[in-house]
């Protein structure tokens, strides 16, 4: 077998873009076709096309072996008409899904009914269908003739009544049970029969590449134990499927193994097959229910009065009026009929969760990973605040990256926890910052311990990804903090990767997917063994350097695994804006879960939006049965923006995407990756480096540099929204963020690339039409936008009036207590940037104390928090900025500081406090 033994067969944008891919490979059949109709070709090219479809078309359900049987057919009877029609027919059903709904998509003749019956498609001579369509996954060690007869059987098993429709995918090998379930995203479940082979009867690279992660499993398994290995290693690349283990074995014995939890039913494969039949649909409505969504589509059709302080419920206040009727036209008359204040009557309290809500709560558990979710429904902002209160108090040290979202520098304020900030790795080309280095993670608590104020630690924060799709190596973060302090609380804001935990190589780099993995190796029987092999390689009183530079490895003994995650769900999936959600893996979560409550109670409405409580009801159901599909597409149509733009001959010349070798340092990619589409990079290689590497690069987010354009990030963003309707969120100095999401589609790379190109082409005009002199003035900005970047500024310190209770050489500090300082007008004062004043207290002093955060947008991070000294870096860096959005800044007053003597005062009577109570005490 031959199929996908071209070069770029292993690249990683041919295996993330298998759905393209496929209709790629059908259109070369289609072009072999014409060219033999023309009599340009022999049937041997023909054929030779169609064996490249064919090996990736057994993992499909459609067009099936009846449809590739007529093919052949008129392959062999020498009909080159009838073989380009019924190809691009096939292909045509696949581009629109239409044989989804449609049966007659599945004919094969034109007089179908001449067939047994027993081979019939689906339905045939029915009205097409609208009920969701999925695939099921057969494993089974029946010979291949008798596969039709199998998918037959199956067909004979609907109902009118039942809610979906499904396919068969038969397969008789594990090798091309994992193939499968990798390249179909349709596949929802798998029935395995016991007795399948472990090789697949093809040797096509694409599949040898797609088990090859698999190989050191495969080679020890035993036959008695192959059922049980599929479906671990299936689990284990798609969380959500269904299994159904089939055995002519003592199946009560089996089920009862702990192992064959993994399994959804264990049943005896001689009993009737309707009872599988129904166990598939039971297991596809247990992933479709939505318990809010569902209840308040239910409540909508209600006729309820309502006595309540909502006038728009139910909408009279609005199809009444002649004022306001438009809104209600444009929004319709859902959204109103399902608005409430009340919480009784089949509705649920968001606060306090009993009903409905408390089920979509656990039912969005199941899906990600965690022990508990929490719906929120006033943004990541607030999930962070909640988190950072719940668990953290007065006094507590938080590690936290200095670069990350304003909402967790906010909630310390609030809860009076100190931040000992860590600084990540900068970008100064592009005016942004990375992530932080686990070495300065692990320096920050060796310094803590050296001075006795380790158990003041309660807790690391980051970012995961960063806006710029810096993602951590999650697991390595937590084992290596853990094994210094094992009772570490982590926060992982991963407000921009929610999506992430349908996707097989970015899961494990979640805090979900990651605390998953460190949880069975807890568990497993090695686990003590590594652990002491390593304090035994390392000694008992190891050098601090040696703790840096080592890996090390906890003990699984003293472990508590405590790990919360935080997820924009309105950023990644099909969520109102707003809707977000806290996922939990706490192990002492029952110590603080009174405390956690309270923090809801603080910080969520009592009047939450029940249009974002659905949404986010609705975004977990269809993330279970389609997200590995959509997050397979999302990548796929951000390597084609890679590709496309930076080969293209002329975009190319003044627009670029950074390489995953431009946006990460060598040193932290030691697997040697460069980046997604570099000549002769595999997506193995991409593999390699997702498990090896301190950091990876998301490929859904993209940093177009638009410098080398002449445009800075800003006026380039605004371009494109006003002029072109294409919209971007962040921005550097000379750079815009492009993200593709479950949304996108390759009709809006094709619009992208063609607008670059349009404006390449004015840039290409202007340049030639201007004379020297325009282009002079172009080299000149973009020697400014790229050659002339300010340097970035570093977190200076706290001043020592803010360092009360510090330690020695750690840099936290109470930024609380200087944040409520500036409440009072008197004790503040302002400084303008440009005045000699400004430049003469950065000589001479006093020091300038921020009385509030300083962030600029771009590039979006705090360059000044309350408390902190303000250094010249921090000075020249505003100098230099040309953006117009700086938060905490008024250009006509200057910097707004803490007054020299307002600091004295504050710290002599704290100070003078201090006394009094040590006096008291003794």
């Amino acid at each position: 077998m031959t199929a996908d033994s071209s070069p770029d067969a292993y690249s990683v944008d041919h295996f993330f873009s298998a759905p393209s891919a496929r209709l790629d490979r059908w259109r070369d059949v289609h072009a072999a076709a014409r060219a033999w109709v023309n009599r340009e070709v022999e049937r041997h090219a023909v054929e030779a096309a169609l064996d490249e479809v064919g090996v990736i078309e057994e993992y499909y359900a459609f067009p099936g072996p009846e449809l590739m049987a007529a093919l052949r057919e008129q392959l062999q009877d020498e009909d080159p008409t009838g073989f380009l029609s019924l190809s691009k027919r096939i292909s045509l059903a696949i581009i629109t899904g239409n044989y989804k709904h449609d049966p007659k998509e599945w004919e094969t003749a034109d007089d179908i009914f001449a067939k047994p019956a027993d081979l019939l498609p689906p339905a045939i001579g029915a009205q097409p269908q609208t009920r969701p369509y999925f695939e099921l996954l057969l494993v089974t060690p029946a010979p291949a003739p008798r596969w039709p007869h199998i998918i037959a059987e199956f067909r004979r098993l609907r109902r009118p009544e039942d809610a979906f429709v499904y396919e068969v995918v038969p397969v008789a090998s594990l090798e091309d049970a994992i193939c499968a379930i990798v390249l179909n995203p349709d596949i929802a479940a798998v029935a395995l029969y016991e007795g399948f082979a472990l090789k697949s009867r093809y040797d096509a690279p694409v599949l040898r590449r797609v088990i090859a992660a698999q190989k050191a499993a495969l080679e020890k398994a035993g036959e008695a134990d192959l059922a049980l290995l599929l479906a671990d290693r299936l689990k284990a690349i798609r969380p959500e499927l269904d299994i159904y283990l089939l055995s002519d074995r003592r199946v009560e014995r089996l089920a009862g193994d702990p192992r064959a939890t993994i399994f959804r039913r264990v049943m005896y494969q001689i009993e009737e097959p309707l009872e599988l039949h129904l166990s598939i649909l039971e297991g596809i409505e247990a992933r479709y229910e939505t318990p809010f969504f569902d209840n308040l589509k239910h409540y909508a059709q209600r006729p309820i009065s309502t006595f309540h302080a909502l006038p728009i419920a139910r909408g009279k206040s609005v199809f009444r009026s002649p004022w306001i009727r438009d809104m209600g036209q444009f929004y319709g008359i859902n959204l109103f009929l399902a608005e409430s204040s009340a919480t009784t009557g089949g509705l649920d309290s968001l606060l306090e969760p009993t009903g409905n809500i408390k089920r979509a709560q656990e039912m969005a558990a199941r899906a990600f990973g965690a022990d508990r979710v929490f719906f929120v429904t006033n943004g990541t902002s607030t999930s962070n605040k909640m988190v950072l209160q719940a668990l953290v108090a007065p006094g507590d040290i938080v590690i936290l990256d200095r670069n990350c979202h304003k909402s967790h520098h906010y909630g310390l304020v609030l809860c009076g926890a100190q931040p000992l900030y860590v600084e990540a790795f900068p970008m100064p080309e592009f005016s942004m910052y990375g992530a932080v280095p686990l070495r300065t993670i692990k320096k920050a608590l060796l310094d803590l311990k050296a001075e006795d104020r380790l158990d003041r630690v309660k807790m690391v924060d980051l970012t995961n990804c960063t806006f710029d799709g810096h993602i951590y190596n999650v697991r390595r973060v937590m084992e290596e903090c853990l094994a210094i302090k094992p009772d570490l609380i982590f926060l992982w804001d991963e407000a921009w990767f929610g999506f992430a935990r349908w996707s097989p190589f970015l899961r494990p780099r979640t805090a979900m997917g990651a605390a998953a993995d460190i949880e069975a190796w807890m568990r497993s029987a090695d686990a003590l063994a590594k652990y002491e092999r390593h304090r035994a390689e390392i000694g008992e009183s190891p050098s601090r350097e040696t703790l840096l530079d080592t890996h090390l490895v906890p003990d699984p003994r003293a472990i508590r695994l405590r790990v919360y995650q935080t997820n924009s769900t309105h950023k990644s999936m099909s969520a109102i804006r707003q809707g977000s959600m806290v996922l939990v893996k706490d192990v002492d979560f029952p110590t603080v879960e009174a405390q956690f409550h309270e923090a809801i109670f603080t910080h969520a409405s009592t009047s939450p939006n029940q249009q974002i409580i659905a949404s986010l009801d609705v975004a977990r159901r269809q993330m279970e049965l389609e997200g590995y599909g959509l997050v397979m597409n999302a990548m796929e149509v951000a390597l084609d923006i890679r590709r496309e733009v930076n080969a293209h001959p002329l975009i190319a010349k003044y627009f670029r995407i950074v390489g995953a070798d431009g946006m990460i340092p060598e040193e932290y990619r030691t697997s040697g990756f460069i980046d997604f589409l570099a000549p002769g990079t595999r997506w193995d290689d991409q593999l390699r480096s997702m498990r090896e590497d301190e950091f990876c690069l998301d490929p859904t987010r993209m940093t177009l540099v638009c410098g080398t354009a002449g445009f800075d990030g800003t006026s380039f963003k605004g371009l494109l929204a006003s002029e072109y309707n294409i919209q971007v969120n962040k921005t550097s100095r000379n750079s815009v963020l492009l993200q593709s999401n479950i949304n996108n589609t390759r009709s809006d790379v094709a619009q992208l690339i063609s607008i670059l190109l349009r404006i390449c082409n004015s840039i290409e005009t202007r340049l030639m039409q201007g004379g020297e002199g325009e282009r002079q003035a172009f080299a000149a900005r973009v020697h400014s936008l790229m050659k002339d970047v300010p340097d970035l500024p570093d977190f200076s310190r706290f001043h020592e009036a803010f360092r009360y209770d510090a330690g020695a050489t750690t840099p936290e500090g109470d930024i609380r207590g200087a944040f409520f300082a500036a409440y009072a007008p008197e004790d503040c004062e302002y400084v303008r940037l440009d005045s000699p004043e400004c430049d003469k207290r950065l000589r001479e002093g006093p020091e300038m104390v921020s009385a509030n955060f300083v962030i600029p947008y771009p590039p979006g991070f705090p360059i000044m928090v309350p408390g902190q000294v303000i250094t010249q870096a921090a000075i020249n860096f505003m100098r230099q900025l040309d953006v117009k959005e700086i938060h905490g800044y008024e250009k006509a007053k200057g910097l707004k500081l803490l007054r020299p003597d307002a600091i004295m005062s504050k710290n002599d009577a704290r100070a003078t406090s201090s006394a009094r109570r040590r006096s008291q005490a003794a």
